[in-house]
């Protein structure tokens, strides 16, 4: 019952974070959403602050399918469903991080929780990327820098970002379905890490996309 008890008043939390930010996620109305009283919710998490960090960092704990494998087999197919599922799992809590974005201006103490979901997230893809290298997956050239791979880093996992968080918003800015959207920006990612990747998923990928183009009628150019 204690552990059913604490992840109902975090998930609570979660949801009155997401539409009354931190002011007005007062202890009185998460109590009431958890269905205890603020006693329960203080003998578990003593205080507003302490609970609302522990609901921040709970939230950033890896789900099914958001973590990548020790052991590459299949980079195409494994890093787009490891992008799939983070991009499910953003887009689930878009409220909740658009709240937050808000509030951590009025409070920077919160940067540790609000960016310890991304920091895991790129730390893990980093190293997946030197496991394809270690594994010969990727060849190494010389006009291919660390920086380079590094920037290839950063601009999938922004790109799955401004996709999940703006693509309601933005709709103009994100005119192909999620799933072609996410699969390109993974093809794009695994070219930009250089080198020659021994990977005919990519190559197939490539192929079922342009066909699923129709053919430019006759006279069009």
């Amino acid at each position: 019952m204690t552990d059913d008890h604490r992840h109902r008043i975090l998930q609570a939390a979660a949801r009155v974070y997401a539409q009354h930010g931190w002011r007005g996620s007062t202890t009185k109305r998460i109590a009431e959403e958890a269905g205890v009283n603020e006693v329960t919710l203080f003998r578990h998490f003593g205080a507003k602050d302490a609970l609302l960090e522990q609901m921040m960092l709970h939230l950033t704990e890896p789900k099914e399918g958001m973590t990548l494998p020790a052991v590459p087999g299949d980079p195409a197919a494994e890093l787009e469903g490891w992008v799939r599922a983070h991009h499910t799992e953003m887009c689930a809590r878009r409220p909740f991080i658009r709240q937050l974005v808000s509030d951590l201006q009025e409070h920077p103490d919160l940067h540790p929780c609000a960016t310890n979901g991304p920091n895991s997230a790129t730390s893990q893809l980093r190293g997946y990327v030197e496991r394809l290298h270690t594994m010969g997956f990727v060849e190494h050239h010389d006009s291919t820098s660390a920086a380079d791979q590094s920037a290839a880093v950063t601009m999938l996992m922004g790109a799955v970002f401004a996709d999940s968080m703006n693509r309601d918003l933005m709709p103009e800015m994100f005119p192909q379905p999620v799933d072609v959207s996410l699969r390109s920006y993974v093809r794009f990612f695994l070219r930009g890490l250089g080198g020659s990747l021994r990977l005919a998923t990519v190559a197939a990928s490539d192929r079922d996309q342009s066909s699923s183009v129709p053919p430019s009628p006759v006279g069009s150019e």
